[in-house]
């Protein structure tokens, strides 16, 4: 009988690096989104069309722009990871828990910030990971 192996150090850091890295381009792609197609003041405008205060959008783009630089950068990879997450649980809340379970619903249904969540709690219990300037030496 064989046994599977035991992950070494160095595949768990190039794990952490590899998900640091997605998640952070994720991060920046949606940004972009609301940047430079939908702009910032028409996702502020839709954010005044489902309930939310407008100035909240800006928030949102900020946090993500920052966010996903960290995550990228490697730098406070854990807090990062967990600061990003209420982020997709409110865009769960208010956009895509009414859609039903599956993305490709009309408005996206929650199962791929469901999915994001649950890699940003990941990416948190790893941490850093290889290639992050946060990395103690």
């Amino acid at each position: 009988m064989t046994t599977a192996p035991t992950p070494t150090s160095n595949n768990a850091d190039l794990a952490a690096l590899i998900l640091r890295v997605a998640l952070g381009a994720l991060f920046l792609a949606h940004a972009g989104l609301k940047i430079f197609v939908f702009t910032p003041a028409g996702t502020a405008g839709f954010f005044q069309s489902i309930g939310l205060p407008g100035p909240l959008a800006y928030l949102v783009i900020a946090v993500e722009v920052l966010g996903g630089i960290a995550l990228i950068a490697g730098f406070r990879t854990r807090i990062v990871s967990l600061v990003l997450i209420p982020v997709l649980l409110g865009a769960i809340a208010t956009v895509h828990f009414s859609a039903g379970f599956f993305f490709n619903n009309a408005n996206g249904g929650w199962e791929y910030p469901a999915f994001w969540i649950v890699a940003l709690v990941v990416q948190a219990l790893l941490g850093d990971g290889a290639a992050a300037v946060g990395a103690k030496r």
